[in-house]
């Protein structure tokens, strides 16, 4: 079929963004909000995109909102069909137009599109109305909306709503046929060949005969089929002959292909007439194959252990983030040597994607479900599965998906935030079944295999290994937090080696270095009421771990909290890589970035100023580390003492000819050990065990590591520190 004389018109649209009008709505006002369009000293003005919270106004409102907006648009010529779309809402909406209903919006994060080509038809003047609610859950065990961390985290305000239009709201222009939905998937990827498969539904006006051309990285496949009037799905690929393969940025480089999809009516049934374009949509892909087996991850055959953080919402507000701030975060990942980040019980910014794509930064993509929902909420979460698949598919940095966060309830207690479970605990509720492990999330799973079969797919994350299968998924643990001392982890590990598989959540919490949200000058006497209420505070765990009652000052407190959370994430993190493969595939610190003034888990705080856990975990994620068994906290003279030192390399190549050398140094005296060796490619080898036999000399025991090249130049360092004991 030829395709020479093909007529691509320049899209078309309007945008309907902007400033628009709201009131909070009641029986009364939905009975004339739309007809009365003149009574304008009632309303508020508000801004599309934006969350209604951002408007004094509504600032302490949950809705639901009336929000409307005139505007006026040329009568449709022709063929043209025309489209009201809606790129995101919070959460439910019903759409007007000039008081005749379009249609209703559930979910926040796809867009929404209603034909409205009569409508426009009818007169030059229009009155566009969304009535939007974003109801608070009551009930953190049964939550109605599929928001996720927006509505249910430990680090963002519970009070907070981000109810709003918080997308652009515009008019598309097409011909005839309309690409309805649109989903792009990498099928295969090898040195041979890559497989695009595209997944359309098209909706035509009336049976016709339509042309759909696809062309990527150079290849171009035309195809001519019959349509029905209504929706019409096709499915097709392109087979792009040895294409350039995008790699995660430890591994290679990531070229970028866009998949150009037009639909067009063909002027005569000549296989090479003329085709007028009805419409088109593009979306870029990248040429890989993603795999995990027993917890570990292959990208295009090759091995990675995945070192990565949790990554909240940009901003609890969403519509508040800009383009360049999901990318300064994206930067900052990969800056820290981080290959993964878990996009948590949310679908994130849009410029998170195209950010992660360019950067060659892997995702983690959770559906925005986190705890437990109401036994309805089965079809719409299955629905949203298939939405996102459309959304995201075609993106190489999604790499898994995962269908719910920790599918259980979390006790939270309103004076000390939540109330912390062991690991044990945490397991031994998980061997029961429950609606929201054992039903809505297979059924969720099963709608993310059949949609996109070229992920892997993660059921729900932190749960536990339990009957029939006795397999659990990655897990959620917090040594040096909520589960006790964080010198159990690697015995812990010994004993229970398929806990260790994949973590995907660790870490304490500590005060931000931006924390003009806290009086300090009230100090001890803080508003600790107000800090555990809306800004994530877990009162409970830092009374275990860092006192207050221990510090004179609010000052040396928080750096005490800053300090131990330090600690925490370079040993653990370092532990674990110390398990490479054997069993452990990966480790995500929760959590990278906070989205609002929060005392948390974040190792950069909400202004993007990082604390002392980020130079930690930028330490812990060096390509090649060194690293010793941990001191215990305290030692006694005539201690005799056994420590294993091991080297890490993530890179592909052997590191030949390096010496360790160990210093222990005690008051009054020091002892070296060294040895040689190499290590292999993607490797972790034991070089030494030292052995020392604790001093009679109380005071500090330090351990000193390094690691040099055969070149003699310093490839990693290590440091731990002991008290030795008086007699």
């Amino acid at each position: 079929m030829s395709i020479a004389n093909t007529s691509d018109p320049a899209p078309a649209g309007t945008d309907l963004s902007g400033r628009w009008q709201a009131l909070v709505a009641d029986d009364d006002l939905r009975r004339t909000w739309l007809d009365d369009v003149g009574d304008d000293d009632r309303w508020e003005a508000i801004e599309v995109p934006g969350h209604w919270r951002s408007t004094p106004a509504f600032a302490a409102t949950d809705g639901p909102l009336l929000h409307r907006r005139r505007f006026t648009h040329d009568r449709p010529t022709g063929e043209d069909r025309w489209w009201l779309v809606l790129d995101g809402c919070f959460y439910q909406g019903d759409v007007w137009l000039d008081g005749a209903y379009v249609g209703d919006t559930e979910g926040y994060f796809f867009p929404h599109a209603f034909e409205v080509t009569e409508a426009l038809a009818e007169r030059t003047d229009h009155v566009l109305g969304v009535e939007l609610a974003c109801s608070r859950p009551s009930n953190l065990a049964a939550k109605r909306n599929l928001t996720g961390s927006f509505q249910h985290s430990d680090a963002i305000d519970p009070a907070a709503n981000p109810g709003g239009i918080w997308r652009p709201v515009r008019l598309e222009r097409t011909g005839p046929i309309r690409i309805r939905h649109l989903r792009v998937l990498c099928r295969e990827a090898s040195e041979e060949q890559g497989v695009v498969q595209v997944r359309a539904v098209l909706d035509a006006c009336s049976p016709t005969t339509a042309e759909v051309r696809t062309t990527v990285a150079g290849v171009e496949v035309v195809e001519r089929h019959t349509l029905a009037a209504g929706e019409n799905q096709l499915t097709w690929i392109a087979v792009v002959p040895e294409p350039d393969l995008w790699w995660p940025h430890a591994l290679g480089g990531q070229p970028l292909h866009d998949v150009d999809v037009a639909v067009g009516i063909p002027v005569s049934d000549d296989e090479d007439a003329a085709v007028e374009v009805s419409d088109r949509r593009t979306r870029r892909v990248g040429f890989r194959q993603v795999d995990v087996r027993g917890w570990v991850a292959s990208v295009n055959g090759e091995r990675l252990f995945l070192k990565g953080a949790t990554y909240l919402p940009t901003r609890a507000a969403l519509a508040a983030a800009t383009d360049e701030e999901v990318r300064a975060d994206v930067r900052r990942a990969v800056d820290a040597g981080l290959d993964l980040l878990r996009v948590h019980a949310h679908i994130g910014h849009p410029a998170l994607y195209d950010a992660a794509d360019e950067a060659g930064l892997l995702l983690w993509q959770d559906l925005p479900l986190h705890g437990g929902y109401a036994r309805t909420l089965r079809k719409q979460a299955v629905r949203q599965a298939r939405e996102a698949v459309d959304l995201l598919g075609h993106h190489p940095s999604v790499a898994i998906w995962c269908g719910h966060d920790e599918p259980f309830p979390v006790e939270v207690d309103a004076e000390i935030g939540p109330v912390p479970a062991s690991v044990g605990r945490r397991a031994l509720r998980q061997q029961v079944p429950s609606w929201n492990a054992s039903v809505l999330d297979r059924s969720i799973k099963r709608a993310l295999q059949r949609e996109d079969g070229t992920r892997p797919v993660v059921a729900h994350s932190g749960v536990a290994p339990h009957p029939p299968k006795i397999d659990g998924t990655d897990s959620h643990l917090s040594f040096g937090w909520g589960d006790g001392d964080e010198r159990q982890l690697p015995g812990f590990a010994r004993l229970l080696p398929r806990f260790v598989r994949f973590v995907t959540v660790m870490g304490p919490a500590s005060v931000p270095a931006t924390d003009d949200f806290v009086d300090a000058a009230a100090w001890p006497d803080l508003d600790w009421d107000r800090l555990v209420r809306g800004h994530g505070l877990a009162r409970r765990l830092f009374e275990r771990h860092v006192p207050p009652a221990d510090f004179a000052t609010y000052e040396t407190w928080k750096a005490a909290t800053q300090a131990h959370q330090a600690v925490v994430v370079r040993r653990q993190v370092e532990e674990l890589r110390r398990l490479k493969y054997r069993p452990t595939g990966g480790v995500v610190v929760h959590t990278m970035t906070d989205a609002q003034p929060a005392v948390s888990a974040a190792l950069v705080d909400h202004a993007r100023i990082p604390k002392p856990a980020w130079e930690a975990l930028r330490a812990a994620c060096r390509p090649v580390i060194v690293v010793a068994d941990r001191l215990p906290a305290g030692v006694e003279p005539g201690d005799a003492l056994a420590l294993d030192v091991h080297v890490v390399s993530d890179l592909r190549t052997a590191v030949e000819g390096m010496e360790a050398t160990v210093t222990a140094t005690w008051p009054g005296g020091e002892h070296t050990w060294r040895a040689r060796g190499d290590v292999g490619p993607d490797a972790c080898v034991r070089v030494t065990t030292i052995q020392l036999v604790v001093p009679d000399a109380p005071g500090p025991l330090t351990l000193d590591l390094s690691l040099t090249g055969a070149d003699g130049e310093v490839l990693a360092t290590n440091a731990d520190t002991s008290e030795i004991l008086a007699p």
